[in-house]
Order: structure tokens, then sequence, then C-alpha cells
């Protein structure tokens, strides 16, 4: 399947359910399971910085951003949906806010050197063309500008538990666009594997500063047992969420 259908796939997927989306995996938090901001401390101080969201759905880690000072607040999504939804949330904020409807692979119009934070929260695995992407997202930042990203361990869908037991599902060493299970094969998610994505942002010319698959369990007596497609104790056996923070040289 050729790019622009995988993405028009992808898009009335998006268009019929991101409702359901609204407000979930945003900033401060990172992804199932995995450190908060809070804990990492990743994005230093964000005050009159100029920030890009790459996959921004509602814009709640816009509204983040601007409740912590970014004197711009930029983001691009595939769906018309969430753009229209991010507008709405973010109208009251104080900030020069751009949003565009677009796919990460194209450039709807952004500046080049401009941006001193780009992110992408659950996002960019997304992505049909993983270095076109990265290269864009390199092009927008400034030179020492940093780009942090969140997303599902390529580990996580390989391995399904059956009766009380784990087992090895699918191979993780074969890559490609795949319908995905958790949207009952409605989309098109490609699996990568790990060293993919470190290696494409090293490709595109960016410096990796950290990589982390850390666990955090949630206190199950206050905070239950699952995370929607996430479970604890698939949690306890390999991450939910891997983070990468990289910065242009």
């Amino acid at each position: 399947m050729k790019t622009e259908e995988i993405l028009q796939l992808n898009k009335t997927g998006w268009e019929q359910s991101a409702e359901r989306f609204f407000g979930r995996t945003a900033l401060p938090e990172l992804g199932p399971f995995a450190p908060t901001e809070n804990d990492l401390h990743l994005f230093g101080e964000v005050a009159n910085k100029k920030v890009l969201d790459i996959g921004c759905g509602s814009g709640h880690s816009l509204q983040y951003m601007g409740n912590n000072g970014a004197k711009e607040l930029w983001g691009l999504d595939l769906t018309k949906k969430q753009i229209e939804t991010a507008q709405e949330l973010l109208q009251e904020q104080r900030a020069l806010v751009k949003l565009y409807e677009s796919p990460m692979e194209e450039n709807p119009g952004l500046p080049q050197d401009y941006f001193d934070i780009a992110y992408s929260i659950y996002a960019l695995g997304w992505t049909v063309e993983l270095e076109k992407t990265l290269t864009h997202i390199h092009r927008y930042l400034k030179p020492g500008g940093i780009f942090i990203f969140s997303w599902e361990h390529p580990m996580h869908d390989r391995i399904k538990r059956v009766d009380d037991s784990f087992i090895l599902d699918k191979s993780y060493l074969q890559e490609g666009p795949e319908y995905n299970e958790a949207w009952n094969n409605t989309v098109i998610i490609p699996h990568r594997k790990l060293s993919t994505y470190i290696n494409s942002l090293v490709t595109v010319g960016f410096e990796i500063e950290k990589v982390i698959d850390d666990v955090v369990l949630p206190n199950v007596a206050t905070e239950g047992n699952d995370h929607r497609w996430y479970s604890v104790d698939k949690a306890k056996l390999i991450p939910a969420t891997f983070i990468i923070k990289a910065r242009k040289k």
C-alpha cells in the first residue's frame, strides 16, 4: 500500500475515533507506565520558548507548554477534528498559537531553524516515512534545539497473553506497516525496531542524549490494574513506552 493510501486510511480512522483520545497521553504524561515529565525534567525551562508539537491531537500537551510560559505554541495533526478541538482548547492561551492540519511527512509551511523545542507524545510512530519526518523536524529546529518523543515500546505488541502466560506472538525483527490490533485492524501503524528509531535520528543529524524505557507501576489499589490496551501484568515484564531525547547539532 502506498504512503498516500495509508495516510488516508489512518486519517479516516482518527476522524471517527478522535473523541476517545481527547486529553489522553498528554504532557506531563509521556506514555503508559512511564515516568512523567515531572519525574524526568527532559524539557527543562520552557518559558519564552517556541515549541512545536508533532501530532498535537486535542492540544493538551500544547496547553501544558502554554501554562508553563512557552512563547509560541505550534502544532500539526493529521485530522481536522483534532485540530478543531485543539484550537478551541487553546483559544485563551496568551502565547501565539498556530495549528496545521497536515501529515507529519509533509511540511505544511513551518519555518526552518526556528523552534527551540519539538516534541511528539505517542504520535511519531504513526509516520509512514520515518526518516522523511525526522528530516523535517531537524530542519524546523534551531541549532542546539531539542527533540523529545515517546512511543509504544516496539516489543509491546509482539507479546500476547495466552491464559496465564505471555508468549512472543510476532517477530520483533520483521519491520513494516501492519494493521493494528488495538484499533481492531482499521488503521495501519508501521512496526520498527528500537534501533531503527535511534539510527534514523542519527542519520538525519540528531545527537542522542537519552533513551528511557523505565517502568513505573501504578498503585493497583488506588489506580486500577488496566491502562486500556496496556496492562500492569505485561508492564512487569516489558516496558509499554520508550522515550528519546535528541538535540540538533
